[in-house]
């Protein structure tokens, strides 16, 4: 039966079915009355950056010591103060023995420097893992708690969940910044990790709370009869046996966290989405930029898949 459902008929399917999508999107696209600008892209990945270097006081051009691509330029103050700059040779502007008054420009420096989309991503990236981390944390202390016996644990623990599970993500980074932040005088960057921790976290403590219930009541009665305490019990053998089984869905959530970060650009927060939409008001090209964006993030998720993937053949192999 897995053969034949696996044959070449059903490959041939699958390869109609994308191209017939590709078609339609194609004949689709073709008919909007839009001009594509894709050669504008790259350079917001990478670009050439061009810095002016200028005299910082009255004074006159020295000496001139070209060494290949770049050269240094002595600078002369009318009090005998001496400073150099170096500059690239092609971009020379000056002339030994030249007068130069403050702020005239005497070369200019080139360089390769990430782009806007590059620096969003890393925003991204670097919001998202400190949020997992704290979220992991939360949800763990958060997960532990809804099934503590301790009545006060056990409330706290189901009130959290509820109120974060139950509103809006962005209502939440709203109140998180405009309240929190005035309040306590929080940057907008706290504020979005705070916020994203705290969301997540609620899922995480859903997940850590069913994989610990999975784990049979009866391993938990061996370890305390071996004389292990609760806690003990709990690191050594429940966790590690949980989290097998958590692994997936909690990789999700994870996953999710990483798309879910787009939201922080509504308090100002450089991310990977904000910076598209910079791009998009400058250069008119919703399309291009959108996608783009769109493929960076699918990116990203998509190695981070590959590691839970990688991950779980691992633990499988251990068991």
């Amino acid at each position: 039966m897995n053969a034949t459902q696996n044959g070449w008929p059903w490959k041939l399917l699958l390869v109609v079915i994308l191209l017939g999508t590709a078609a339609g999107t194609w004949g689709a696209v073709s008919k909007i009355d839009y001009k594509w600008r894709w050669y504008r892209v790259p350079q917001y990945f990478l670009y050439h950056a061009e810095d002016a270097q200028k005299i910082p006081f009255d004074g006159t051009v020295s000496v001139i010591k070209k060494s290949g691509k770049s050269t240094t330029v002595v600078l002369l103050s009318e009090t005998q103060e001496q400073v150099e700059v170096t500059v690239d040779s092609d971009e020379l502007k000056v002339s030994e023995g030249e007068s130069l008054f403050e702020g005239d420009t005497v070369g200019f420096t080139r360089q390769w420097r990430l782009g806007p989309l590059m620096m969003g991503l890393w925003t991204t990236l670097w919001l998202s893992a400190i949020a997992s981390v704290f979220a992991l944390v939360l949800g763990l202390v958060t997960g532990l708690a809804k099934i503590s016996s301790n009545f006060t644990l056990r409330s706290l623990a189901i009130i959290y969940i509820e109120c974060i599970r139950g509103t809006p993500l962005l209502v939440q980074i709203f109140i998180a910044y405009f309240f929190l932040g005035t309040v306590f005088n929080l940057s907008r960057n706290v504020c979005g990790v705070g916020a994203l921790a705290l969301f997540a976290g609620a899922y995480v403590a859903e997940i850590v709370r069913a994989g610990i219930q999975a784990i049979p009541k009866g391993q938990m009665e061996a370890a305390r009869s071996l004389g292990m305490t609760v806690s003990q019990t709990m690191i050594e053998i429940i966790l590690p046996q949980a989290f097998k089984k958590i692994l997936p869905p909690l990789s999700g959530q994870f996953i999710s966290l990483v798309k879910d970060s787009s939201l922080v650009s509504v308090i100002a927060i450089t991310d990977l989405t904000k910076s598209g939409r910079e791009i998009i008001t400058s250069t008119f090209a919703p399309f291009e930029i959108w996608m783009v964006v769109a493929a960076m993030y699918l990116l990203v998720t998509s190695l981070l898949s590959q590691i839970v993937y990688y991950m779980e053949r691992r633990l499988a192999v251990s068991d």
